[in-house]
């Protein structure tokens, strides 16, 4: 069906450019003020109909976008930004913003040096919160508005614009306990209501907003009474002054908005999204109020263009590069790492009836869709609330149950403290499942899974696996669920899968042929002693072996994850140049396995790529576990030098994965180079011992960072 954007906003047909251009003409929020009613109109769809061209020839947040665009014009026609501050939660609805405040070249959406998918305040003195992360707006909003009173600029209003998704998020609910007890602010919360924030929104605070959104109201009943009253002469004002004292009464029965003003925040609403005139109203009675206000707005993510309509999952929320008459996608999106995931837990779960998916309002992104189509009853969407979610899960293993709670890396971070106090301290069997790790460079600062692996390397007990390709991913799924008493966590980056990497042998199996989950097999020749038992979680992967010439310094690469192909690529090029060389792929890498120690504390260099921070990240634990190894030792060896490549300890501008992995050094030639001068330099001859006191570090991706004991040279 051909993609239509409506005219008028309302009525839904084919859209028809007529008149003049009206978006070139507002280059900044003053301008929307000098036009009429039915310029808005068409300003409207106007910018409908820039927002499907644009981004689908760039890929990004389109349908959020589509169903704010009425909202976004009255915002910007009430308030006077940036002297009245407007806060977006999230950022994905902030094209329309951007549009209206001077950026309409969305050539370079998304990419580096173009514009960001998010609020930037590098771009506009109209932006201010950059952080993509839901459910924060409030509490900015909170803030800005108390240091506003405080300092006396009482005239300046503060607009967050929430959507109902985000406020189902436990930090909404702690900001507006306190908002309610900030009656001298001017604070407007804009509840931008569609009824999704991905799929449909769940919990309590929806099917209240429900109930809001799909009652007429009570304004327009007591309207209705008051003319009929007042038109009675006194009989009739006495009436209605005794029906006013009914109100709040009256207003629980036919519409609960008193949720909130219990709360003690005024409340109106719902409001009709797409008609700017409601809008605008609904905006300038809350500008009268001295006091935090909620606008209740209803609107349609997606609206005015049929393909988004239409699409059940998501409405559009994200999409890449697509056909804009259709909206279906320029190059089909290949097999990838979340789907393997999809797949593998539902065959897990037909043959383990402990297992259930936990997901925090991302069914169907984080790959649960699955799942939750084929036992709908073992899929639990919590909403936008990653902290219930990780202790939720640890009261679900203590009841016997297996959660497998799957979340963006990024997100993760919020519930660091769940995973540690409520999951690890408790020893509770939670898999946690890391989709989008390492880098995503398109998706912003915010939206970068990098911190990952350096902060639960703090967590005891915990267990984190970082597989390569779509066996390894499998492996490690079936083997993150085995454990019931402790924390499992099994991460993989976004997009496609990369093409399977065979092994040559693994470490400390005796017989290469026989199963790396068989426990009891002793160590083979090539480690240098006897490794005792070798779990599941012992698996490292020999991806290339090359030993000669003998007395050249011998090289180990270990590539973490989906850099195992990067590491790989680099160590063929140094084998043709006959430098000795090994490179590795533990399947397991918190803790450091076994084997992998015993390997690097015999090597001359080690050289550790992870697509993780580096500071703090693999190649420091593993530095650390082969200081361990030595410790107390008379024979104490170990390597000249140190490589650990990966992401530095910064904010990471919008950028593809590959400009990014060329930017920290983290392709196969740049790992390459660094292998061969760190080579060189470790056969340069040694004063001493090359114990590790006596070593060399160099930091890749980061700023070099001296570590006790270890030298730069």
């Amino acid at each position: 069906m051909p993609a239509t954007v409506p005219a008028d906003g309302h009525t839904g047909r084919p859209a028809e450019q007529t008149g003049r251009a009206l978006l070139s003409s507002v280059r900044k929020p003053a301008d929307l003020n000098r036009l009429t009613s039915d310029e808005l109109v068409a300003l409207a769809a106007e910018i409908r109909r820039h927002l499907v061209a644009s981004v689908a020839r760039t890929g990004g947040h389109l349908g959020p976008n589509l169903g704010v665009v009425e909202l976004t014009i009255a915002l910007h026609r009430t308030f006077r930004s940036p002297r009245d501050t407007i806060v977006f939660d999230t950022g994905h609805q902030a094209y329309v913003h951007k549009l209206l405040t001077g950026r309409q070249d969305f050539t370079h959406l998304r990419e580096r040096s173009g514009l960001s998918g998010y609020p930037s305040r590098a771009e506009s003195v109209h932006d201010v919160v950059e952080n993509s992360h839901a459910s924060t707006s409030l509490s900015w909003a909170d803030g800005i508005a108390r240091a506003n009173h405080l300092q006396g600029h009482d005239e300046r209003h503060v607009v967050a614009v929430i959507g109902d998704g985000a406020m189902t998020g436990g930090m909404a609910w702690e900001a507006l306990d306190n908002i309610a007890d900030s009656s001298d602010r001017h604070l407007v919360i804009v509840v931008n209501d569609n009824g999704r924030s991905y799929a449909p929104t769940i919990g309590g605070l929806a099917h209240h907003l429900d109930a809001l959104r799909t009652n007429p109201g009570y304004e327009r009943v007591l309207s209705g009474v008051k003319r009929t009253l007042l038109s009675q002469g006194a009989p009739g004002r006495a009436a209605f002054d005794a029906l006013h004292g009914l109100k709040r009464g009256l207003k629980d029965v036919l519409v609960p908005s008193a949720f909130f003003e219990d709360l003690g925040i005024k409340y109106t609403g719902p409001v009709d999204g797409h008609d700017i005139t409601a809008i605008e109203f609904a905006f300038t009675r809350a500008r009268e109020y001295a006091e935090p206000v909620i606008v209740h707005v209803i609107t349609e993510k997606g609206r005015g263009y049929t393909p988004a309509e239409e699409h059940g999952p998501d409405r559009f929320h994200a999409v890449g590069q697509i056909h804009p008459e259709t909206g279906l996608p320029v190059v089909a999106e290949r097999f990838g790492w979340t789907s393997v995931f999809a797949e593998e837990i539902v065959s897990l779960a037909r043959c383990d009836d402990r297992i259930v998916g936990v997901t925090a309002a991302m069914q169907a992104p984080v790959g649960l869709q699955p799942m939750a189509d084929a036992m709908p009853e073992r899929v639990i969407d919590v909403g936008i609330a990653e902290q219930h979610a990780l202790t939720f899960s640890a009261g679900l293993a203590f009841a016997g149950m297996h959660p497998v709670v799957a979340l963006y890396a990024t997100f993760l971070n919020r519930a660091f403290d769940q995973v540690l106090m409520d999951v690890a301290l408790h020893r509770a069997g939670v898999t946690i499942v890391l989709d989008r790790a390492g880098i995503t460079g398109t998706d912003g600062a915010s939206h970068n899974g990098m911190w990952d692996m350096a902060l639960l390397a703090h967590v005891p007990g915990l267990r984190l696996a970082a597989p390569r390709d779509e066996a390894t991913l499998r492996d490690s799924l079936r083997q993150a669920v085995s454990v019931g008493d402790a924390p499992t966590v099994v991460r993989y980056p976004k997009g496609t899968l990369p093409e399977p990497l065979a092994a040559v042998r693994r470490l400390g199996l005796a017989d290469a042929e026989k199963s790396p989950y068989d426990a009891g097999v002793e160590g083979d020749a090539s480690s240098g002693e006897a490794l005792g038992e070798v779990s599941a979680f012992d698996v490292v992967d020999v991806l290339l072996e090359n030993r000669e010439p003998a007395d050249a310094p011998q090289l180990l690469l270990v590539g973490v994850g989906a850099m195992a192909a990067h590491a790989h690529e680099a160590g063929r090029a140094l084998e043709q140049e006959d430098r000795a060389v090994t490179v590795v792929h533990p399947h397991w890498v918190i803790p450091p396995p076994g084997p992998l120690v015993a390997a690097a504390a015999q090597a001359d260099v080690v050289i550790v790529v992870e697509d993780g921070l580096v500071d703090g990240g693999i190649g420091s634990q593993l530095r650390d576990a082969v200081e361990d190894y030595w410790a107390g030792r008379s024979d104490a060896a170990g390597p000249r030098v140190w490589r650990r490549i990966g992401i530095p300890r910064q904010f990471i501008d919008t950028a593809t994965r590959d400009q990014l992995l060329e930017d920290f050094g983290m392709r196969a030639p740049d790992i390459a180079e660094a292998a061969r001068a760190a080579a060189d330099g470790a056969a340069l001859p040694a004063s001493g011992t090359l114990g590790p006191s006596k070593g060399s570090e160099t930091v890749l991706g980061a700023s070099r960072t001296a570590h006790p004991g270890w030298s730069d040279r």
